[in-house]
């Protein structure tokens, strides 16, 4: 990962669940089968630089696996 999450992740969002998710059969083959579903939400980031931002996060879980594969999305300040 090339950040670091140094806050709670606020305004958690379910973008999808299960078969609507695009990449459900790569997840399944690298991960198990699970619940899946994708998630954004809202956090403040360390970048490899140093430097501190709020950030619109992207990921998928599911119960038993955990979090994979956050991304961002965007900076929010």
């Amino acid at each position: 990962m090339h950040f670091e999450i140094i806050s709670e992740i606020e305004e958690i969002e379910t973008i999808a669940v299960g078969g609507k998710i695009q990449d459900i059969m790569r997840l399944r083959r690298q991960y198990g089968v699970g619940r899946w579903r994708k998630l954004k939400g809202i956090a403040l980031i360390r970048l490899k630089n140093g430097s501190i931002r709020k950030a619109e996060l992207h990921w998928y879980e599911a119960h038993g696996i955990g979090r994979k594969k956050i991304k961002i999305k965007g900076f929010l300040d």
